[in-house]
């Protein structure tokens, strides 16, 4: 087997309020529903298996957009929401944070009863995925978080988490049944981490004599030079996001639609009508996270745009707007269900629109005004931290401001 990738992040301390934990799982559960309606079950574990994916579904559901908690928030969120539905949408998520990873082989057990799927085989699976990052590889992280996410067919993957206190960083590590061929052998497709000095690496390749004799071998350096085609995202430690942790190419064409200006084709967004722009910016990326493509999500801090952060970063999450995105949404799967699917169709047109524009846009660089702008206007859509509500400023902007 291969894992499908990794992450580091800053190690973040702090919990989810819940005026933020109920809308991330209605808005986690909507975008789970769409992905598989559009594409099926299979399509969804490929991307939750993607650790750039991943990262920018935390930060379109309102997670700080680079902290350890995405991980555990944004797969609880998952979890709530997707398992009462698991009969219809077939996937099942088992496992999370502490005692509940040790729950996970019941869990599995269960679901291989109702479905007929191999549950012995999972409850191995789950674990030899563990103990290969917790163990086999001892690359200084300590495992605290393991998500096993299947299938009613038996397809699944892995999201787990480990933590090096002594330097301050997590980092989550990602499978895809897809792609594991062997658990002893280079299963990751991605393990990538700041130089820490030597590591034991049972799962090289080079290491086969070794695990066969006295399972040990000492590799020098970090993988990245062993593994240098896989996928891997680090993010910085600083709170505020900064110019250069976006695309602002990809940015600034997402707000021009949002305005309504330069639009190749306004007739594909009457459906969405009367809907406001600032809705606008957040469905659209929601629909690129739905429909986008692995090269789309290399700057997943350009979809905390989308409702900023429970922390102020880069905003404080607009409720308002994040409420109207989410029944947009249902209200599109819904139909879908009963075969009205012109409203599916709108949002997905929203991804292939900013794309389009995308071509021919050209940043001014008035990023850090644009970060200002929003700020100070979020006490317009029910603009909210953990620290209270986002409150009008001294003195409000009167002007229009964007990144076009």
């Amino acid at each position: 087997m291969q894992r499908s990738g990794s992450a580091d992040l800053p190690l973040h301390n702090g919990h989810v309020p819940p005026w933020l934990a109920e809308r991330m799982a209605h808005l986690g559960g909507a975008i789970v529903s769409s992905i598989v309606q559009y594409y099926g079950q299979s399509a969804f574990l490929s991307r939750i298996s993607d650790p750039f994916w991943f990262q920018a579904l935390g930060c379109v559901m309102g997670m700080d957009w680079h902290s350890s908690g995405i991980t555990t928030s944004v797969l609880g969120a998952l979890k709530r929401s997707v398992n009462p539905r698991s009969g219809e949408l077939g996937i099942y998520f088992c496992g999370g944070r502490g005692k509940h990873s040790r729950k996970t082989p019941e869990e599995l057990l269960r679901i291989a009863e109702k479905t007929g799927i191999d549950g012995d085989r999972l409850v191995r699976c789950s674990r030899l995925s563990a103990k290969a990052d917790n163990t086999a590889l001892q690359d200084g992280f300590q495992l605290y978080l393991h998500s096993f996410v299947v299938t009613d067919k038996g397809e699944w993957a892995v999201i787990q988490q480990g933590m090096n206190g002594n330097t301050g960083w997590a980092r989550r590590y990602h499978w895809h049944s897809l792609q594991v061929r062997s658990f002893v052998e280079e299963p990751h497709t991605a393990v990538y981490g700041r130089n820490q000095g030597d590591i034991l690496n049972l799962l090289h390749h080079e290491a086969g004599p070794s695990r066969e004799g006295i399972l040990s071998v000492v590799k020098q350096g970090d993988l990245a030079s062993q593994l240098s085609d896989i996928p891997h995202i680090i993010l910085p430690r600083h709170h505020e996001v900064r110019a250069e942790d976006v695309n602002l190419k990809r940015l600034g064409a997402v707000l021009a639609l949002a305005e309504n200006s330069a639009l190749p084709d306004f007739e594909s967004l009457l459906l969405l009508k009367g809907l406001g722009p600032r809705t606008l910016q957040s469905l659209t990326l929601v629909s690129e996270v739905i429909h986008g493509t692995p090269s789309r999500f290399q700057d997943p801090a350009r979809f905390s745009f989308a409702h900023g952060g429970k922390d102020g970063h880069p905003f404080p999450v607009p409720l308002t707007t994040y409420d109207e995105t989410i029944s947009v949404l249902k209200t599109a799967v819904e139909k879908a269900k009963l075969g009205v699917t012109d409203k599916q169709r709108a949002i997905q047109q929203l991804h292939r629109l900013a794309a389009r524009i995308e071509k021919d846009f050209i940043p001014n660089g008035r990023f850090d005004e644009l970060v200002e702008k929003e700020k100070a206007e979020s006490y317009k859509y029910g603009g909210r931290t953990v620290a209270g509500k986002a409150k009008p400023p001294e003195n409000t902007y009167g002007k229009q401001l964007s990144l076009f």
